[in-house]
């Protein structure tokens, strides 16, 4: 009886035609449940700070990088740089994301290591602060738009450890969430930012970034990483090239290059040109940032949980897409500050739907281990939206005027809108081939 109360003792019965058997066989020890629920509760716990801790970072990475934004072109045009040069500016910042961040996306895969590249990130951002602050020519603003770039490229491994974090079915909502980090920090970088400029000085924004960026250094030595996510055989380079082809990665690239050329040339580049040309002062720029910014948050907390199941990925790009397409090209119809306000916030809200779905299915049929591959080929590619949309429009303002900008990045809107009209054209023809054909 006294094995009994052992819990390793598990008794047997056999009961046969006359008579009945029972034995004792032993049992490995199991855990009391109030252990299993006290080691779950600790493995969720550490789940949600390894979350909660990569969300700050992210949201510092993007606030160091966005601070300066909406007053970087007014600030060019003060010490004597002309549209073209503007231009150059903005898109050099996507011109590094395209040339690095393929790169880093393949060498992060085939080293299985995502944390050097966020440190690499946020060390580079910080640098590229201070040069904006220590800068006394055009020349050095360009390098230092430039390294701002090159940061902003390790983004891929920022968002493939984050996802690591969550279970496959949790994917979209990984990517929601740290879609809504980058927004607010976007919106409250660029909020401040005037207010900053008034307060103390063009220089300020870039001061106030390179500290904050420091603040982020410290925090990404912190951030975990597990090796587990990864397979025990080394991936073949052949294999990470057979993922920059597959066609779905390529539509969605291709769009996401159509919405970057959008977003990096109106709310990035020269909406807060244009607002100052209207009349508004430069701690006004702020009101501008709200209109667009949070709609554009609350569209990106929404796409994934609320308009996708409503309306499916692709018809909701349409709806996007065609939207915005319209308020970017009505911006440089508004003569009054409520009329500016209210274009801006429609047009937020229709670009906010988009990018977190990108985000989404860019990786969605992609394994796990070469997601950075897939992520880097789908942030370089859109990266091309990024300095194109910016430095076309650069040109076009300083030959036709500053709404030839707003009327060539609508244009991409409805580029985008024609792309997949002719895409789900194709495959309903395919579709009905393939039927015939059974």
């Amino acid at each position: 009886m006294e094995r009994l109360k052992n819990e390793k003792v598990f008794p047997i019965t056999l009961r046969a035609p006359f008579c009945t058997f029972t034995f004792f066989h032993e049992m490995p020890l199991l855990k009391d449940s109030s252990l299993v629920r006290g080691s779950v509760a600790m493995t969720l716990l550490h789940n949600a700070r390894n979350r909660f801790l990569f969300l700050v970072l992210s949201f510092i990475f993007w606030f160091s990088n966005f601070i300066y934004i909406p007053i970087l072109s007014p600030y060019l045009e003060t010490i004597g740089g002309d549209y073209t040069f503007i231009g150059m500016v903005l898109g050099s910042y996507g011109l590094m994301q395209f040339l690095f961040r393929l790169p880093f996306g393949i060498l992060s895969d085939l080293i299985k290591v995502r944390k050097p590249f966020i440190i690499f990130g946020m060390v580079v951002s910080t640098l590229s602060c201070v040069t904006f602050a220590w800068a006394d020519s055009l020349g050095w603003i360009l390098l230092a738009r430039s390294l701002a770039g090159i940061a902003a490229a390790t983004w891929v491994a920022f968002t493939i450890l984050f996802s690591s974090y969550f279970s496959e079915r949790d994917l979209h909502r990984a990517m929601g969430s740290i879609s809504l980090a980058v927004v607010l920090a976007q919106l409250l970088g660029m909020v401040v930012s005037g207010y900053i400029v008034d307060q103390w000085g063009w220089q300020a924004p870039f001061w106030m970034g390179g500290i904050i960026g420091l603040i982020g250094i410290v925090l990404s030595l912190f951030i975990y990483e597990s090796n587990e996510d990864f397979p025990k055989e080394p991936i073949q380079l052949k294999e990470l090239v057979s993922v920059m082809v597959e066609p779905a990665l390529l539509k969605v690239s291709f769009l996401s290059i159509l919405a970057h050329g959008i977003i990096f040339t109106t709310m990035f580049g020269f909406t807060p040109t244009f607002a100052l040309k209207l009349g508004l002062q430069t701690d006004e720029i702020s009101m501008v940032i709200f209109s667009f910014m949070i709609p554009h948050a609350i569209a990106t907390m929404l796409s994934g949980k609320l308009f996708v199941p409503l309306f499916g990925q692709w018809k909701l790009l349409k709806l996007a897409f065609a939207l915005t397409a319209i308020f970017t090209a009505c911006t440089p119809l508004a003569e009054t500050k409520g009329l500016l306000f209210l274009i801006q916030g429609l047009n937020g809200f229709s670009l906010g739907i988009l990018f977190p779905l990108f985000l989404g299915m860019a990786v969605e049929t992609i394994s796990l281990e070469k997601r950075a591959t897939a992520m880097g080929a789908y942030q370089a590619i859109y990266a091309i939206g990024m300095f194109a949309g910016p430095f076309i429009a650069g040109i076009l303002i300083s030959h036709l005027g500053i709404s030839s900008g707003f009327y060539f990045a609508g244009s991409l809107g409805l580029t985008a809108l024609f792309f997949m009209i002719v895409w789900s054209h194709l495959e309903r023809k395919a579709t009905k081939h393939n039927l015939k054909l059974n």
